[in-house]
């Protein structure tokens, strides 16, 4: 198989998924017969092929995929309006701690932001799929150490989290300027039926209202 048709089969593969894709996954598209720097490399090829268009091909926590480019947004919102979900200042915060000081218990949280975190804050950063429990500090009453998720890193278009800002502010504040100033979430390519859809932003848990303090708009880059 030559480039070309490599290439046309790496971009079928990718339009046609509905969640991002791995290299070792693509490379079973031709039986392992490509090695994983050629995969990678073809992957690269493509990003340059689309670099022009309303849709671009991204690496992110859990594999490559098709979206549309942040300045489409607005585009796309006509078609399908959707409210990204409100947060509080106190859950960006504490999303921000647990992205940086991870593996962390909610002690240490709270020992961080100087103030007791509501069980519900916890409660809507795992209903939302970007923290959950990893494990258990050996210390009494085995509090539970909590971290984020690649699901985490997809909805903010992150491959890792050395892409997280570096902490040149206080302990969370480069993370709270990412969270506050984050994109309206893609349109990923790759329904079963050939259409575009928006990640599951429709299939969140429902937020609860925002308290008297200071709310931000925030949605992420979801696959």
């Amino acid at each position: 198989m030559n480039t070309a048709d490599a290439k046309r089969v790496l971009e079928t593969a990718l339009i046609c998924s509905q969640q991002p894709l791995q290299v070792r996954e693509l490379r079973t598209l031709f039986n392992d017969e490509l090695g994983v720097d050629t995969i990678k490399q073809l992957l690269q090829d493509l990003q340059q092929e689309w670099a022009l268009r309303g849709v671009e091909l991204v690496c992110v926590a859990t594999g490559w995929r098709f979206q549309s480019r942040p300045e489409m947004r607005e585009y796309l919102d006509r078609l399908h309006p959707e409210k990204p979900p409100r947060y509080s200042r106190a859950t960006l915060e504490t999303l921000a701690i647990i992205a940086y000081r991870q593996p962390v218990t909610r002690g240490d949280m709270e020992d961080i932001r100087g103030v007791t975190i509501n069980s519900m804050i916890l409660k809507q950063l795992e209903d939302r799929g970007w923290i959950e429990v990893i494990g258990h500090r050996e210390a009494p009453g085995r509090p539970a150490l909590y971290a984020t998720t690649k699901h985490f890193l997809d909805d903010l278009g992150l491959a890792s989290l050395d892409q997280l800002p570096l902490m040149e502010t206080p302990a969370h504040e480069g993370m709270l300027d990412l969270l506050v100033e984050a994109q309206e979430p893609p349109v990923v390519v790759g329904a079963a039926e050939g259409e575009a859809m928006v990640a599951p932003e429709s299939e969140q848990a429902a937020q609860p209202e925002p308290g008297p303090e200071e709310t931000f708009v925030l949605s992420g880059n979801q696959p």
